[in-house]
């Protein structure tokens, strides 16, 4: 899923094409966390299928135990735009709500306008990053922080 979502425009955190060896060593180390305790993964089943997932993320210190990063939410590309990244999105906002959590933060790469979706569910854009991803030289693009209060 990794891979499709990257390869058809998705900022989560590869450029196109998705070297799978890359993306296999990214997710291995998501999921050791995961493994370990320290951070949450949320799965989108549909029909018994994985179509969509991200991780909350610790923030590796007691001073930052009331929230979490919401990182590498993804959706399968042919179910985008028919309300699977809501449904994904609302299961987080209900796991982070169980453990306790009063904020969420997020990234996303500036230019691909999906700042709107998470505005849609009550996130604010708090800051910007100009120029934080370099996808290639001379194409820089800003990261934007979203916070939303649980």
């Amino acid at each position: 899923m990794w891979v499709d979502v990257t390869n058809t425009g998705g900022a989560v955190g590869f450029t196109v094409p998705a070297d799978i060896g890359a993306v296999a060593t990214t997710l291995d180390a998501a999921l050791d966390r995961v493994a370990a305790g320290t951070d949450v993964l949320g799965i989108l089943r549909q029909n018994g299928t994985a179509v969509g997932m991200a991780f909350l993320v610790d923030g590796g210190s007691g001073l930052r135990r009331h929230w979490r990063t919401v990182l590498r939410l993804m959706v399968r590309p042919e179910l985008q735009g028919r309300g699977a990244g809501r449904l994904l999105l609302e299961g987080l906002h209900g796991t982070a709500t169980e453990l306790g959590l009063e904020q969420l933060m997020l990234t996303t790469r500036g230019g691909t306008g999906v700042e709107g979706f998470y505005e849609r569910f009550g996130y604010t854009v708090v800051g910007r990053h100009p120029g934080a991803i370099r996808l290639a030289p001379g194409d820089d693009r800003d990261e934007l922080i979203l916070i939303f209060r649980l």
